[in-house]
């Protein structure tokens, strides 16, 4: 009887959460949140309401769920963007449409963009209505404690159909992190372009290129970051991570794991490995298709 007990107990305990399980959910949750940002959609949408630059785009579709802040915020809760590039278009741009109105057409495109990528067979296919529930989830465990964009994106309302729904609380769980992410940064003594600068040398960074063209930083400033993460001995001469970079690298990772894991332990082993599996086939549908450019990431 005693053994019977015991062993029924065991079984009910529920498996333990691996260290990076919540990471490697994350990791297929992110790029489906970022496909907007690549889709001629969003464009198309923003451009309706009078929004043509790009960099205008990419900052009020972020930053809408902030409200009409300005470009300090900004700067501030996206960290790696130059300040000089945000103030010249917030908060400008909320004076040609206002936050709502950027929300409700980002979610239109969204709404075209997904239903391109993915199609019609597994947008509306059981898999997708599951994603969206364990995401929703997992989402109910995150606070806002010092997350402003997750916070701000926390206020929004549950999209209604599945993939909107499952790409909303991708979102909410993209800016969790971020937030926590930067706090590490801060912490690690990295700004804005030196975390750039040394994410990129990790090989799974955004190409130099795509830094320039949507960041606001240049070729200049780029190589004065360089030089200070020399200094710090963390680059090599060839601006390869040398072994002291490679573990502040991996500690800023491991600390973010421990500050995001709250979702992740609520939704348990089993939830999170179905997540990840669903999530994996999910966006390799979407970049299959196409979602991203094929040079976004790299080290040169």
């Amino acid at each position: 009887m005693t053994s019977s007990t015991t062993s029924s107990t065991a079984s009910a305990v529920p498996a333990a959460l691996e260290p990076r399980a919540g990471r490697r959910c994350h990791n297929v949750l992110n790029p489906l949140h970022s496909t907007h940002y690549f889709s001629p959609d969003v464009a198309r949408e923003l451009g309706a309401l009078g929004i043509t630059d790009s960099h205008a785009v990419n900052f009020a579709v972020r930053a809408a769920a902030l409200g009409a802040v300005g470009p300090g915020t900004v700067a501030a809760t996206f960290y790696n963007y130059k300040y000089e590039l945000v103030a010249a278009h917030v908060p400008r741009v909320w004076r040609t449409a206002s936050p709502e109105d950027v929300l409700a057409a980002r979610l239109r495109a969204v709404d075209t963009t997904l239903r391109r990528l993915l199609g019609d067979e597994l947008i509306a296919s059981p898999e997708m209505a599951e994603a969206a529930g364990l995401a929703l989830r997992a989402a109910e465990a995150c606070t806002r404690d010092a997350r402003p964009l997750y916070a701000a994106h926390a206020d929004l309302p549950v999209p209604d159909e599945p993939h909107l729904a499952y790409w909303h609380a991708a979102t909410l769980l993209r800016e969790h992190r971020g937030d926590g992410h930067l706090t590490v940064l801060l912490d690690a003594g990295l700004d804005g372009i030196e975390a750039l600068v040394s994410h990129t040398a990790t090989g799974k960074g955004t190409r130099p290129k795509w830094v320039f063209s949507t960041r606001g930083w240049n070729q200049e400033e780029w190589d004065a970051a360089v030089q200070r993460l020399r200094g710090r001995g963390l680059l090599d001469g060839e601006g390869e991570l040398t072994e002291e970079g490679v573990a502040l690298r991996r500690d800023i990772e491991s600390r973010t794991d421990h500050l995001d894991r709250a979702p992740y332990e609520h939704l348990g082993a089993a939830g999170v490995e179905r997540l990840t599996e669903l999530g994996t086939l999910i966006i390799g549908t979407a970049m299959q298709a196409g979602a991203f450019p094929a040079d976004l990431l790299g080290k040169r």
